[in-house]
């Protein structure tokens, strides 16, 4: 199954599942999670066998935030809770340095079933995954103004972009709890399900994007999305027609077009 601490991994046809396994502690943030998570997304982005990454938590929770005693620790210190810097060569860490710019820069697609209890930089790490489907039943909440924290890890950039600024501001001021329904309501989750369905609901787009869509087109796609917010229209358009030209030299291409024309599933390579 595993060789980690604070996480279980799987993979079968193409999906990697990664859980969260702190349920006691409603798998609340630590470093080693935060270091394992990493060290297995990274390797998971390199890896041809692995198509699509779902992230979820073991029991009850997703993730309720911060371990306590780590911010314990921290208190009137002044240190910093960031993790130490990485090598970043990927100019995607560039455009998003910090904590968690490295799921932005991996090139599969990553998805968060958040099955319960999203909180703090639980809800942070949620927010960098490319979808998020969620329990009607799970509880949100930003929870840093009732901890005396500010906006952390890029979510003041973040969130009003997900949801509008009047939204964002509501949920970081007040830090009130909402469920998942409401998350759906609000754009912050693609979709929200019962907690019996959501499992079966993640595993079935999952399976989508593992067997029916180029790998390739999607890697390039997640890139095209993430620079854009640099770009302005002229350049957004400039790199869609670089990359368009080259997909047409591509395998992807060639058997997008023929399994259409054969009427079969198709059998991309990433290539």
């Amino acid at each position: 199954m595993s060789e980690f601490k604070e996480i279980k991994t799987a993979t079968q046809d193409g999906v990697l599942t990664i859980t969260l396994n702190r349920p006691d502690r409603l798998n609340a943030w630590t470093g080693t999670m935060e270091a394992e998570v990493q060290t297995v997304v990274r390797a998971a982005g390199k890896d041809d066998d692995v198509r699509v990454i779902v992230v979820t938590g073991e029991g009850r929770g997703f993730c309720a935030g911060a371990d306590m005693a780590g911010l314990q620790s921290i208190q009137g210190s002044g240190e910093s809770r960031e993790t130490s810097e990485v090598d970043r060569a990927d100019p995607i860490e560039n455009l998003y340095p910090g904590r968690f710019g490295y799921l932005y820069a991996c090139p599969k697609p990553i998805i968060a079933a958040i099955n319960g209890a999203c909180a703090g930089i639980g809800l942070i790490f949620a927010l960098y995954a490319d979808l998020r489907y969620c329990a009607e039943e799970a509880k949100f909440t930003t929870a840093f103004a009732q901890r005396g924290l500010v906006a952390e890890h890029g979510i003041a950039w973040l969130l009003p972009r997900l949801i509008g600024e009047a939204n964002a501001l509501d949920l970081l001021f007040t830090a009130r709890k909402f469920t998942g329904a409401q998350a759906a309501q609000l754009g912050l989750v693609n979709a929200a399900y019962p907690s019996t369905e959501l499992k079966g609901e993640v595993h079935l787009v999952a399976r989508h994007l593992a067997t029916q869509v180029s790998p390739r087109s999607v890697a390039v796609m997640k890139r095209q999305i993430r620079e854009s917010y640099f770009q302005n229209f002229e350049e957004s358009l400039e790199v869609a027609d670089e990359e368009m030209a080259g997909s047409f030299k591509t395998f992807d291409f060639k058997e997008g077009v023929d399994s259409f024309v054969e009427r079969r599933p198709p059998a991309f390579q990433g290539r």
